[in-house]
């Protein structure tokens, strides 16, 4: 579950593009994109969009997502209640 890739797929789409190429491109180096390449890091929102935009695709033709049912962000529940019991019950909703 998580985020995946296909950059592999698209560097040799566009003639054999290397690792240090894309990277050059992107702005990055070599490692990083070897490590966002093997789903070993994930790339920020900006570093995916300029990836995408060197192979002129969309984000999620390059990324995917395979979301398994449990949420992966933290939810923060805000009760303005003073005691212990109502700040339980307010975000236990």
């Amino acid at each position: 579950m998580g985020l995946s890739n296909n950059i592999r797929e698209h560097r040799f789409k566009y003639g054999e593009m290397t690792q240090k190429e894309l990277a050059e491109q992107v702005g990055v180096s070599r490692q990083t994109m070897n490590a966002i390449e093997n789903n070993k890091h994930a790339p920020t929102i900006d570093v995916a969009i300029r990836i995408a935009d060197v192979f002129r695709e969309a984000v999620d033709t390059v990324f995917g997502y395979e979301y398994d049912g449990k949420p992966e962000f933290l939810v923060v529940c805000v009760s303005l209640a003073g005691d212990r019991e109502q700040i339980e019950a307010d975000c236990n909703d």
